[in-house]
């Protein structure tokens, strides 16, 4: 897919905004990795107080969209320069750029952030960016009890159970395994749609 095509449209970039949001909830995903955390190690003093708990889902929350933001873009990247060398690395980077700026900026509209909460989200987002870059990508399957090697499951650890880190990183690793299992169907769902929406039928 080129990135000169109608692909580049915000509507786009707006529609993955809300269907990684809605799927993110919908799934429950984050609720499920602290519930079964809780029950299986027995740290149910993190559900003691209801307004702390609902915090923590919230900052949870927060780190799952990062992720799920930061590995739809990357294939979103992938697909536009699917062409291989017709697509030259500086366009392609120019144009992976320019549909994050347009995915930011629904997602900040459909989370209702003030510009200080976009600027600090795309901040975070542009360190998983970074990180992941360095890391480079392993998208083999994990075993269960193996810890991924990406930001998402640190933060989520500290953020959960520092005096437990090493068994939260592998319940964030699991967690991660989900998110980007959902990231990857949501996202190419709406890329093939797409596709499919701009080739022409024969008759």
């Amino acid at each position: 897919m080129k990135p000169n095509s109608k692909f580049a449209s915000a509507d786009l970039a707006v529609l993955l905004a809300q269907r990684l949001a809605e799927t993110l909830l919908r799934e429950r995903i984050v609720p499920r990795f602290v519930d079964s955390y809780v029950v299986e190690h027995g740290r149910f003093g993190l559900q003691v107080h209801a307004a702390l708990y609902r915090d923590l889902l919230t900052l949870l929350q927060r780190e799952a969209l990062l992720a799920m933001s930061a590995r739809a873009l990357e294939i979103v990247e992938a697909v536009a320069g699917s062409d291989g060398a017709k697509v030259p690395v500086r366009t392609r980077r120019k144009f992976a750029a320019a549909f994050q700026q347009k995915y930011l900026a629904a997602l900040t509209r459909q989370q209702g952030w003030n510009a200080g909460d976009a600027l600090e989200f795309q901040a975070d987002l542009q360190m998983y960016q970074a990180i992941l870059a360095k890391t480079g990508p392993t998208r083999r399957a994990r075993k269960p009890f193996e810890v991924a090697n990406h930001p998402f499951v640190d933060r989520c650890a500290f953020l959960l159970d520092s005096s437990f880190l090493e068994k939260a990183r592998v319940a964030a690793s699991r967690s991660l395994t989900s998110l980007e299992t959902l990231t990857t169907e949501v996202t190419e769902g709406i890329l093939q749609v797409s596709s499919d929406a701009r080739t022409p039928t024969t008759r």
